[in-house]
């Protein structure tokens, strides 16, 4: 048995296996090292892919050639597309999972990689050579692998404490060990790290709700999925999920535990997500509000186990169960487990370089919630771009850096190692200045050349994008040019409430107005609907929404495209070692104390780190200048 390889990725989860697959794929020998093979791709938290910017993310690792989009679209046992009623750049898919075929599904991929080993055991330590080089890892069972690069994504593992109550437990996740050694090492090396908490809620069992009393909320419909590429449905029963509430029965009993809760009498110290906070949190922070919204999600195709989305606690077994008993649909609920909290070991992101690669040691890079952030999502982001830099560090390559106008995972990596984090990171659209550029109907046409010009996404995909965009701008083009008496047209115009038009117009002037989509068009104009008819393409739909998307959105995209480029000039002025920061005395103290720590690459990056003034950055350019 060979213990020598190119790449080492040391855990298992959703980070964890992005990393290793794309290394692997690059062309490294890459080794995967995590505690239970049984639980590749965990979803330890809600059974859920997507969401508001998240959905944009798993479509982008999708074009990128990743794999969350296509394992989401084989376990999906629900799919939505959420804020329909908003513009395009807010559209962000959803799916329910079944959280069994999941890993399942990411375990045979794995498994079918070449270039890719598994190894179950737990890294205790790294090896390091003069400091500052990672040169292999050492493991629990006395294992010594050596490697030119280490990827770290441990998530919640790194010194992992759980919280029920007053009743505290050492470990990952629920029944799983922690890890340490590996922290106390690094903190040794002079690299920071902090503490961190996250929660999940209770989990009931579903022949013991009254679904008569609760919201169904169902699916949508249709052959929708997140992957570009065809074929890759596993149609699982669709299942649906169902909305409730608390009240101030509810509250009132979690206040009576408050005497226990770790959250409120100081046990737990760290900091917590603001985003997804418990329900004591809640009921604290908005103490006005006399009800919040629970989602009851079904965990797989079968089961009966349901995750109640909103309810996340660190309160005592007992109190939870007394909560339930007020929950409209659960005074009867029998649970599964407990909600808990969990506090865990992250590093300071701004001690990354734009590629992860740790700036104070050579060849170890950082991924997913060991850097400040919370989602399978944003893990999986990260861990994709870690394995294509990791297996480029290996080949002496130039690093691949995505920027912010180019997808939201550059909007993620950028705000991590520029701004750092003094909470659980989740990405939002509104963190993305480009967001009409950064649609989750575009992704592939943003990244799948660029990554098939690394040698990550397939030529199969790179033949089903530019076919994409061919049929799409042909489309485009038939709108633009053909016209429409006002016979043709009136009668729909009437109907949408919209005014009649007196001479022939072109159908792309029809189809500005916001009352009348593409689907009017085809349906009315026999001439659209034959050219729509004879399109030859897997997913039909994802082109005439493109198409109607690149028309009513045209002015919007580009003159973002146009803000973009201006701003890009000052993302090409590198400034990374031109400078000794703390003896410019011409800028500010703040600004010289966070420019040294974080090390800039460009003028662009310098622009965005918090404390930086815009007058700071005009000292840079003058002194540039010089």
């Amino acid at each position: 048995m060979d213990f020598n390889f190119d790449v080492i990725v040391v855990g298992g989860g959703h980070a964890g296996c992005e990393a290793a697959a794309a290394a692997a794929n690059l062309g490294s020998r890459v080794l995967l090292i995590t505690m239970d093979l049984n639980k590749l791709a965990q979803m330890s938290c809600n059974p859920a892919v997507g969401g508001i910017a998240k959905g944009q993310l798993v479509r982008e690792i999708d074009a990128m050639g990743g794999y969350m989009g296509l394992v989401t679209d084989k376990s999906s046992i629900q799919f939505r597309l959420l804020n329909r009623s908003k513009g395009p750049a807010m559209w962000s898919p959803r799916s329910q999972c079944d959280r069994m075929i999941f890993s399942t599904e990411w375990r045979r991929i794995l498994e079918n990689i070449d270039n890719l080993y598994l190894w179950q055991d737990t890294v205790n330590e790294l090896i390091i050579e003069n400091f500052n080089q990672v040169s292999g890892v050492i493991t629990q069972q006395g294992a010594r692998f050596t490697s030119k690069a280490v990827i770290l994504t441990n998530g919640t593992f790194f010194n992992g404490l759980l919280h029920i109550g007053k009743v505290q437990l050492n470990g990952g996740r629920i029944s799983e060990p922690a890890s340490y050694g590996v922290v106390e090492q690094l903190e040794k090396l002079g690299i920071t790290s902090g503490r961190m908490k996250t929660g999940t809620p209770v989990r009931i069992d579903g022949r013991t709700i009254n679904f008569s009393a609760t919201e169904e909320q169902f699916g949508d419909e249709g052959d929708n999925k997140f992957s570009y590429l065809p074929g890759h449905n596993k149609h699982l029963i669709q299942r649906s999920c169902f909305l409730t509430y608390t009240n101030s029965d509810v509250h009132q009993e979690l206040r009576n535990g408050f005497d226990d809760s770790p959250m409120y009498n100081g046990t737990i110290q760290s900091i917590g997500p603001r985003y997804c906070p418990s329900i004591e949190t809640k009921i604290v922070t908005f103490s006005d509000r006399d009800h919040h919204q629970l989602h009851l999600e079904p965990e797989g195709e079968y089961t009966n186990e349901y995750y109640l989305n909103g309810f996340s606690s660190s309160l005592s077994l007992q109190t939870q169960i007394e909560a339930l008993k007020h929950i409209p649909g659960l005074e009867s609920a029998y649970i599964y487990r407990p909600g808990y909290a969990i506090e865990y070991n992250y590093f300071d992101p701004t001690q990354l370089h734009s590629n992860l690669e740790t700036k104070k040691i050579e060849g170890l890079f950082f991924a997913g919630q060991i850097n400040g952030t919370t989602g399978y999502e944003e893990a999986g982001a990260q861990g994709l771009m870690a394995g294509i830099n990791a297996h480029f560090k290996v080949c002496n390559k130039e690093p691949f850096v995505l920027a912010r106008d180019e997808a939201y995972i550059g909007v993620l990596i950028d705000d991590l190692v520029t701004k750092g984090v003094d909470e659980p990171y989740r990405m939002f659209t509104s963190r993305a200045e480009y967001r009409i550029l950064l649609r989750q109907d575009d992704a592939d046409e943003r990244l799948t050349i660029k990554s098939h010009s690394l040698g990550l996404a397939s030529n199969k995909r790179k033949e089903l994008v530019l076919q994409k965009i061919k049929v799409r701008d042909e489309l485009v083009n038939f709108i633009t040019n053909f016209s429409v008496t006002p016979e043709q047209i009136n009668g729909l115009l009437l109907t949408n409430g919209t005014s009649e038009i007196k001479a022939k117009t072109k159908l792309k002037d029809i189809l500005l107005r916001p009352q009348i989509s593409i689907h009017d068009l085809i349906g009315n104009i026999s001439q659209l609907k034959e050219h729509c008819e004879n399109i030859e393409f897997h997913r039909k739909l994802e082109i005439l929404e493109s198409a109607e998307i690149k028309i009513k959105y045209f002015g919007y995209i580009d003159r973002e495209k146009l803000v973009a480029d201006k701003l890009k000039r000052l993302e090409n002025i590198r400034i990374k070692g031109k400078f000794d920061y703390l003896n410019i005395q011409m800028l500010s103290t703040e600004a010289r104390q966070k420019l040294n720590k974080i090390e800039p690459e460009t003028i662009g990056q310098a622009s965005r780190i918090i404390g930086v003034s815009p007058s700071d950055v005009s000292v840079l350019l003058v002194l540039l200048g010089r």
